[in-house]
């Protein structure tokens, strides 16, 4: 955001805008919604974001042993699509080997 800020601003300046979007038409609290931010910054493997929001929940009264759930949560529920993703990629994989498909011809 740094880059787009300094050769972009009027781009980045909207993302202030739709954060101010949000807080004025939030509808949950701000636990649940730091809680869902947390998740998603996990899942998105942003380390800023994960930081602000652990500190977000935190500051909106989560315990530590409420953000060890939601990171238990996000853990389980990536593995599951991520498994179901990898078995509907790979089909039949048994077709795969035989055909001896190949991923960059030559």
């Amino acid at each position: 955001m740094r880059l787009l800020a300094e050769y972009f601003p009027e781009f980045a300046g909207k993302f202030d805008e739709i954060d101010e979007l949000y807080r004025e038409k939030r509808s949950i609290e701000e636990k649940t919604y730091q809680f869902i931010c947390l998740a998603l910054s996990i899942k998105n493997r942003s380390a800023p974001c994960v930081k602000k929001h652990f500190k977000g929940a935190l500051e909106a009264g989560a315990t530590l042993k409420e953000i060890a759930y939601i990171m238990a949560l996000t853990f389980r529920e990536s593995a599951g699509s991520d498994d179901c993703w990898v078995h509907d990629a790979l089909g039949d994989y048994k077709k795969l080997i035989r055909e001896n498909i190949q991923c960059c011809p030559k």
